[in-house]
C-alpha cells in the first residue's frame, strides 16, 4: 500500500500525475498476477505449475531489484547488510547486455570527450611548442619541446577498429581465489592498473594495457641501471604502458624519464602518457551526473574510456568495501596485504555508478567467484 499525505501546496496537476503513476503501479501488479494466475491454471502438471509461478515470482523480484539498483542512492546512505542481500540476490537473476544502453554511453562519451582523438597525446593531437595545461590545475602548463614531441605515438595504438569484449581489471581483494584467470584471458582486450600482479588462476595473464602511477616509479638511476624496470614492464609482453605525466608537476619528469629508458630497449611496448584535457572532459562528464570527487581514480577513468572504444565491458576487482557479498573479510588488494590509506578517491560512489551501469546493461560488473553457478548463468546468457 502506498500512503500519500497531502497539503495545500500541492497543485491540480501534480496531484493527477502523482495519481496516475499510483495507479499505472496498481495494474502492473494487478497484470502481474493475472498473468502468474493463467500460468498456473493452464499448466497441467502440478510439479510444472509450481516451478512455472516460481519462475514468474523470480522474474517480479529480478525486475524490481533491477529497478531499485538504477536508481543511484549516495554510498554513505547504504546499509551493507541489505545492501548486500540485495545484491546476492540481484546477481542471481538472468543477466544480458542492453545494446541500446551500450550504444547510448557510447555515444555520450564520444559528444563529451572523444576517446577516439584524445585518449593519449600523440603527434597527431599535440604540436611542438603547445602548451599542455595541467589534468589538476588551471594555471599550471607544460611547453612541448621538438625531443618530447618526437618521442610521442604517431596515432593511438588501437586506432581504426572498435577494441571488442574488453576486461577492466581492478586489484580488488574479491578477486582472491575468484578463478576468474581463463575468463578474463578469453576477452579481446584486457587493462589493468599499477602494475598489478598477474596469475593465471585468479586474473589471468593477458595484458593490453597497463597503467604506472608515477608514486610507484622509485627506480634510483634509472637510465644507467635499467634493467629492474625493464623486468618490471616485461612481464606484461607487449602490452602498452599508460601513464599520468600531466596530472601534476611532480608526475611530468619521472614520466619522460620512463619513456626515455623503455622505448629504445623496448620499442614493442609503447610507452604513452593520458591527455589531460580527456582526463578533464571526463571529470566534467562525471560531475554533471553528481559524481563529485577532487580527482577520479584511474580505474574509473579507464572503464569510461571502455565504454567508448568497446562493444561490451567486463569490470573485475572492483568492490571498494571489506568485506565479500558474503561477509567475509577480504585484503584491499588480492596481491598484498596492504591498507588502504586516505586519498581523495571515492571508491564507494565510483562503485554505485559501475552498478548502476550494470543494472542498466551498459556494462558487466562481475562480483561473484568466476566457477559460481550465478557466473556459469551468465556466461550461458552473454553472447556476442
Amino acid at each position: 500500500m502506498i500512503s500519500l499525505s497531502y497539503t495545500h501546496t500541492h497543485t491540480g496537476p501534480a496531484l493527477v500525475l502523482l495519481m496516475a503513476v499510483v495507479f499505472l503501479q496498481w495494474i502492473f501488479r494487478l497484470l502481474m498476477v493475472l498473468v502468474i494466475s493463467v500460468m498456473f491454471y493452464y499448466t497441467n502438471d502440478t510439479h510444472s505449475s509450481r516451478d512455472a509461478m516460481a519462475e514468474a515470482l523470480q522474474k517480479l523480484r529480478c525486475a524490481k531489484l533491477r529497478r531499485k539498483l538504477t536508481v543511484l542512492k549516495p554510498a554513505k546512505e547504504i546499509d551493507m547488510k541489505s545492501f548486500t542481500q540485495e545484491l546476492s540476490d540481484f546477481l542471481n537473476c538472468p543477466y544480458k547486455p542492453n545494446t541500446t544502453e551500450q550504444d547510448m554511453n557510447r555515444i555520450r562519451l564520444q559528444f563529451c570527450c572523444n576517446a577516439t582523438g584524445s585518449f593519449i597525446l600523440t603527434k597527431h593531437n599535440t604540436a611542438i611548442n603547445q602548451s599542455i595545461q595541467y589534468e589538476t590545475s588551471r594555471t599550471k602548463t607544460y611547453k612541448m619541446n621538438a625531443a618530447l614531441h618526437s618521442m610521442l605515438p604517431e596515432d593511438y595504438p588501437w586506432s581504426g577498429r572498435r577494441l571488442g569484449r574488453c576486461a577492466v581489471v581492478g586489484s580488488s581483494g574479491i578477486l582472491k581465489n575468484s578463478s576468474c584467470g581463463r575468463e578474463i584471458d578469453s576477452t579481446d582486450f584486457v587493462i589493468r592498473f599499477n602494475l598489478a600482479v598477474i596469475n593465471d588462476s585468479d586474473v589471468g595473464l593477458k595484458t593490453d594495457l597497463i597503467t604506472i602511477n608515477p608514486s610507484q616509479i622509485r627506480y634510483k638511476d634509472m637510465e644507467k641501471n635499467p634493467d629492474p624496470l625493464v623486468e618490471r614492464v616485461s612481464v606484461y609482453g607487449n602490452a602498452s604502458v599508460i601513464i599520468p605525466a600531466f596530472a601534476y608537476t611532480f608526475c611530468t619528469s619521472v614520466s619522460i624519464k620512463v619513456l626515455k629508458v623503455l622505448q629504445p630497449i623496448r620499442p614493442h611496448q609503447p610507452v604513452v602518457f593520458f591527455s589531460p584535457s580527456y582526463l578533464r572532459s571526463l571529470d566534467r562528464f562525471w560531475k554533471g551526473r553528481g559524481l563529485r570527487e577532487t580527482r577520479l581514480s584511474t580505474g574509473f577513468m579507464l572503464i569510461s574510456t571502455a565504454l567508448e572504444l568497446c562493444e561490451h565491458v567486463h569490470v573485475y576487482g572492483f568492490w571498494p568495501f571489506g568485506s565479500d557479498l558474503q561477509d567475509q573479510p577480504i585484503p584491499y588488494h588480492y596481491y598484498d596485504l596492504n591498507r588502504p590509506h586516505p586519498y581523495m578517491h571515492k571508491m564507494p560512489e565510483e562503485f554505485v555508478r559501475l552498478l548502476q551501469l550494470h543494472s542498466q546493461g551498459a556494462l558487466t560488473l562481475h562480483l561473484l567467484p568466476c566457477d559460481s553457478p550465478e557466473t556459469d548463468r551468465e556466461n550461458n546468457l552473454y553472447t556476442v
